[in-house]
C-alpha cells in the first residue's frame, strides 16, 4: 500500500515544491520511495502549469535536489487518496481544513514545522516570494530540518500499515 503525502503552500511555486523535493530525496535516501509518494500543490491556482520560481530552482539545485516541478491547485477530492497533507503556514492549514470534506480529512492536515522540535511556537515557514535569495535559503533550512522528523513519523505510519 502506498502512503501519500502532499505539501501545500499558496501558489505552489516556492515553499511547497521545495518541501516536496527535499522530502522526496529523504524518502529515497531511506529506501522508501516504493512505498511513499510525494507531491505538492497550492491553495490557489494563480501559477497552475508554471514551473517553480527560478529562485527556488536555484536553491534546490545548489543543494543537490531535483527541481523539476509544475504548479497545480489543491483539490478537495484529493483528500480521499492522501494520507497526510502538510501545510507550510497557518493560513494554508486553515484553508485546507475548510476544504476538507470530513473531520477525518481535516485531521490529515498538519503544519510542516510541527515536526521540528526546535521551532517552538513559530510553526510558519515564511513566504520567500517577495524577498531576496536569503529567504529561499532560510526556507530550505526550515524544510530540511522538519523533514527528518516528518520522515520518522511517516515511516512509523507506513510500517503500521504493513503490520
Amino acid at each position: 500500500m502506498t502512503y501519500r503525502v502532499c505539501f501545500v503552500c499558496t501558489g505552489n511555486i516556492c515553499r511547497s515544491p521545495m518541501a516536496e523535493s527535499v522530502f522526496r530525496a529523504r524518502v529515497a535516501e531511506a529506501g522508501l520511495d516504493d512505498r511513499i509518494e510525494v507531491d505538492s500543490a497550492g491553495t490557489g491556482g494563480w501559477h497552475e502549469g508554471d514551473g517553480a520560481d527560478p529562485r527556488t530552482v536555484s536553491v534546490l539545485e545548489e543543494h543537490g535536489y531535483d527541481s523539476a516541478h509544475t504548479a497545480r491547485q489543491f483539490q478537495p477530492s484529493w483528500f480521499a487518496r492522501l494520507d497526510l497533507v502538510i501545510a507550510l503556514d497557518h493560513g494554508h492549514l486553515k484553508a485546507l481544513r475548510r476544504l476538507a470534506p470530513t473531520p477525518e480529512d481535516a485531521a490529515k492536515v498538519r503544519l510542516l514545522r510541527s515536526y521540528d522540535a526546535s521551532a517552538g511556537d513559530d510553526l510558519d515557514v515564511p513566504d520567500p516570494y517577495y524577498g531576496g535569495m536569503d529567504g529561499f535559503e532560510e526556507c530550505l533550512e526550515m524544510v530540511e530540518t522538519a523533514s527528518t522528523s516528518l520522515l520518522d513519523a511517516v515511516r512509523e505510519d507506513v510500517e503500521g500499515q504493513a503490520a
